[in-house]
């Protein structure tokens, strides 16, 4: 089997840097995507991969990372958009969007468009890492997806975490013809230092005692090595929501084409994309 490419952003950390390590002892080219240049540099480091920085709440980050991974890379097996976070006190950032939905939402929105060409011509898989959060959290109002209305930390994570799976969701709808294999997945609660910007009681969690219930960054990437490795159609089946190598059962809304549809619309508009 010929050697693939694979592009994992946030992979300077937590289960995005343990499914960059497993793909690569089983010999697959992997691209190392981070916003610390320190971290990143030693992900890469350490396994011998290439590695890209891009700071997801700047835009211009996420095109310059396309055009980069446009001019290096002549294909590219599988994208996993797994950069995200849960934030504290709303913010927005310079590109006037609210920071949890555009850091989890919208910059791999836009990256995924960005490298869309690319990725159908390699028969590209695009893995979205979402969340429990999507059933938990979520209060999803399409008609403020800034949050400006009604914000909490864990609501807006919740929403992008839904805003994953919808995106998921159209993506296979509108490209599952055309080669484009795509699903997302719930990781679990993995012990990582996602929860460090937030003011959420989820940053109890991830930083007192109660730390010793999660599960290490290896146990909470293999639904991400499984989806990148198995067969798409065959072992999975593209356009769901997994968690723990099986098709989960997601917040009710992420089942609403309609709402699927407009937010891809919305979400265009918001990063500057031609709508369609």
């Amino acid at each position: 089997m010929p050697e693939r490419t694979i592009v994992i952003t946030g992979a300077s950390d937590g289960i995005g840097a343990a499914a960059a390590r497993t793909l690569h002892s089983l010999g697959d080219r992997v691209v190392v995507v981070g916003r610390s240049p320190e971290k990143t540099a030693a992900v890469a480091k350490e396994i011998g991969a290439d590695y890209l920085l891009a700071d997801y709440a700047r835009l211009d980050d996420v095109r310059t990372l396309a055009g980069r991974l446009l001019e290096r890379y002549p294909r590219i097996d599988v994208l996993v958009n797994n950069a995200g976070g849960i934030m504290g006190r709303r913010e927005e950032t310079v590109d006037g969007h609210e920071k949890t939905l555009q850091v989890n939402h919208l910059a791999p929105f836009l990256l995924t468009n960005l490298l869309m060409e690319r990725l159908l011509d390699s028969g590209a898989s695009v893995i979205n890492t979402s969340s429990v959060a999507n059933s938990l959290f979520a209060h999803f109002d399409i008609d403020d997806l800034e949050a400006r209305r009604k914000y909490s930390p864990n609501r807006a994570y919740g929403n992008a975490k839904l805003a994953n799976i919808l995106f998921t969701r159209e993506l296979d709808a509108r490209y599952r013809a055309q080669g484009i294999s795509t699903a997302a997945f719930h990781p679990g609660g993995v012990a990582t230092s996602f929860a460090s910007e937030s003011t959420s009681m989820m940053r109890v969690m991830y930083r007192t005692v109660l730390n010793r219930f999660l599960i290490s960054p290896e146990q909470g990437a293999q639904t991400l090595v499984w989806l990148a490795t198995a067969a798409p159609g065959q072992d999975w089946q593209p356009g769901k929501y997994y968690y723990k190598c099986k098709i989960s059962t997601a917040n009710k809304d992420a089942y609403d084409a309609a709402l699927s549809a407009r937010l891809w619309e919305e979400s265009s508009r918001m990063v500057g994309l031609a709508a369609g």
